[in-house]
């Protein structure tokens, strides 16, 4: 009596032969035997050098600045183990909500300006009415290109009422102008700087998203009669919501991490720039001028973490009105 051996259907999504040659009846046993498949490891040679980079540079120094934080170096006693002290001191320590104040106001008044500059001006570029868009987009993105700290250097010498361009104006003029590296001008003079450095950052990203937009978009819109100002807030805005997004974070981000601006002023105006006048500076000042290595960590730990809570809420709201 014959056995006949009845093949079932492959299962879905896999061919006929593919499954033939996994499940195929052994002659001698007329047993079912599965091919063993083997691993591809293709995708973790692109993966693996970013994630090694990833974890030297982010996670290393994160877990790092964690464990410090979690200890206190003391003249006696040498280093021992107090828990989250650090961070409860943190939170009541007033030269650290004084400048954590300090840069939330600066964020809700610089990233605004500047972000509004931004898109005023790649929806000029944007607009076809002008001539040279390349020479322009590249002059306003020029200061994004100096570095940081020179880029303060060159206003901090601007800025000096000894010497300078106010110096000169006040020379020429024969008055006397505002002090920009005064008290009651420290913070718009860093303002100032930091909107020079980054409007051409954020024009570019505004710029890339609107060249983006479909063009059947604004022929539809110029066959309705749609006029110049209708089709920015119908189509332009509309459409680059997500870059507004992405820029918004961006900026809330770079706020909360002022540190080049004040460090690089504080040697012109000392008496202005205090030591914890933002909070990395606050940080950095207790890390290398006070030795105060474990409470710096947790400073800045804290200051991350409200940081990611600003960024967070600014994500959300934003994509809450954008599934509207």
């Amino acid at each position: 009596m014959t056995t006949a051996h009845v093949q079932a259907d492959p299962p879905a999504g896999v061919s006929a032969a593919t499954y033939a040659s996994r499940v195929a009846p052994d002659a001698a046993t007329g047993r079912t035997g599965r091919r063993r498949v083997r691993r591809d490891w293709a995708g973790w040679w692109f993966v693996g050098p970013f994630m090694l980079v990833f974890a030297l540079v982010l996670i290393a120094p994160l877990a790092y600045a964690i464990f410090l934080s979690l200890f206190r170096e003391t003249l006696v006693g040498g280093t021992h183990f107090v828990g989250l002290e650090n961070y409860a001191l943190a939170l009541t320590d007033p030269k650290f909500w004084d400048a954590t104040i300090r840069v939330t106001v600066f964020l809700c008044v610089q990233v605004p300006i500047m972000l509004g500059l931004a898109l005023f001006v790649a929806l000029a570029l944007d607009s076809a009415r002008l001539r040279f868009v390349p020479l322009y987009r590249l002059s306003i993105f020029l200061p994004y290109a100096v570095p940081g700290v020179v880029a303060v250097m060159i206003w901090g010498y601007m800025y000096g009422s000894q010497f300078g361009l106010v110096a000169d104006l006040n020379h020429w003029l024969g008055t006397t102008i505002p002090a920009p590296l005064s008290d009651s001008y420290i913070m718009p003079a860093i303002a100032n700087i930091v909107t020079w450095e980054f409007v051409g950052y954020n024009m570019l990203i505004f710029f890339s998203a609107l060249k983006a937009v479909p063009q059947e978009l604004y022929e539809a819109a110029e066959i309705d009669g749609a006029g110049a100002f209708r089709t920015i807030f119908a189509i332009k805005l509309p459409s680059i919501r997500g870059a507004i997004l992405v820029a918004t974070i961006f900026s809330i981000i770079g706020s909360f991490q002022l540190f080049n601006e004040p460090a690089v002023l504080q040697s012109i105006a000392p008496n202005v720039i205090t030591s914890y006048f933002t909070p990395n500076l606050y940080a950095f000042n207790l890390s290398f001028a006070g030795s105060q290595f474990n409470y710096a960590a947790a400073i800045a730990i804290v200051s991350g973490l409200i940081t990611m809570v600003v960024a967070y809420f600014a994500q959300s709201t934003g994509n809450k009105q954008e599934k509207r």
